[in-house]
């Protein structure tokens, strides 16, 4: 049975857990992506687990050195708690302002802060997660091009990182 003054222990101590490196909408994300991992329901993620997820992922053929040295960097069984406390390790110091902007800066070689209009458009429409064409209309709204048509995204990645200035209380 826990006393009162026990669980009163247990609570101080859980602001310092690894749920409270996270928000709750993310906690949930990575939940979810846990599930997902855990491909035969047992709550752990093991070697067999990472195997069928890159097989789902369409790598196939995954060595077994290489499994081995991803379980090898949780200290036990890979349960969802180890699991965010591993991302939460892997992703202390991590800046996402920086982490952005490095992303652009791969495609501005000269660091001048700005990436042709046209460009960003057809990289935003044509990789990865794709941009509809209503969803660049609303960026370049929201983030208007210069004259000579460049797109200042240190100034985007701000304002994604920060929120706008003038929504601030």
């Amino acid at each position: 049975m826990i006393t009162p003054l026990k669980a009163k222990k247990r609570a101080d101590g859980a602001s310092s857990n690894v749920f409270s490196i996270f928000e709750q909408s993310q906690i949930q994300e990575f939940k979810e992506a846990f599930t997902i991992m855990d491909q035969n329901r047992d709550g752990f993620i093991d070697k067999n687990d990472l195997r069928d997820t890159f097989a789902a992922l369409g790598r196939l053929n995954v060595k077994q050195e290489e499994l081995d040295e991803m379980v090898k960097e949780a200290p036990g069984p890979i349960n969802f708690t180890v699991f965010l406390t591993m991302f939460g390790e892997k992703l202390k110091g991590a800046d996402p302002e920086e982490t952005i902007l490095n992303a652009f800066k791969v495609f501005d070689p000269e660091g001048k802060g700005t990436l042709k209009k046209d460009f960003v458009t057809e990289m935003l429409t044509t990789q990865a997660d794709r941009f509809s064409p209503e969803e660049m209309e609303q960026m370049f709204a929201a983030f208007p091009p210069d004259v000579a048509g460049n797109l200042d995204y240190k100034n985007l990645v701000h304002v994604i990182t920060h929120g706008e200035e003038k929504d601030q209380e």
